[in-house]
């Protein structure tokens, strides 16, 4: 099931038979280096089933595949996920090493902005990044989010942004 598309990328669902295309996100610690510990292959595959769960019970939150159009290339993951609870929603992204540095992370989130203010009822949608990954928080800022605060994951810092419904359908996020 395709979530939405971009101008170079697909967002979809994970199938039953991407399981080491999710291993290749959760299983490397270059991509999780931000994120959180590397899983090991036993405890990706047991995510990876938790994640084809969560989907039929959340017809648009959890973590999807993303693939480049003019080559079908895997570049990483695209999320919607709770922030805290079930009352704030976040969206997040990880890109796969050679997926770095053209600008996908960037295409992802001004397209995945309107696509979540348009599918849910919710005011505003916030991202969460390591204080030391100036990349995302740039990407983050190029996209029109703000800084909220900064807050604890896991044990670990995070800084909290967000963007808010009547910015996101603005025509500086859209890319217009």
């Amino acid at each position: 099931m395709v979530i939405f598309e971009t101008e170079r990328l697909v967002v979809r669902r994970f199938g039953p038979e991407d399981g080491e295309l999710f291993f290749q996100v959760n299983g490397s610690p270059e991509v999780m280096h931000f994120i959180r510990p590397p899983k090991s292959r036993e405890e990706s595959d047991a995510f990876f089933r938790e994640n084809l769960d969560f989907y039929l019970d959340h017809s648009l939150l959890g973590r999807f595949a993303v693939f480049a159009k003019n080559d079908g290339a895997f570049v990483g993951t695209f999320s919607y996920l709770y922030l805290s609870g079930e009352a704030d929603f976040h969206l997040g992204y990880a890109l796969v090493p050679g997926a770095w540095n053209k600008g996908y992370a960037t295409e992802l989130v001004r397209m995945g902005i309107p696509y979540f203010f348009e599918n849910t009822p919710h005011p505003v949608v916030h991202a969460i990044v390591s204080p030391e990954n100036h990349a995302s928080q740039n990407v983050l800022k190029k996209t029109g989010f703000l800084y909220k605060e900064r807050s604890e994951q896991a044990g670990s810092p995070v800084d909290v942004f967000y963007i808010n419904r009547n910015l996101g359908t603005g025509s500086a996020i859209a890319g217009r």
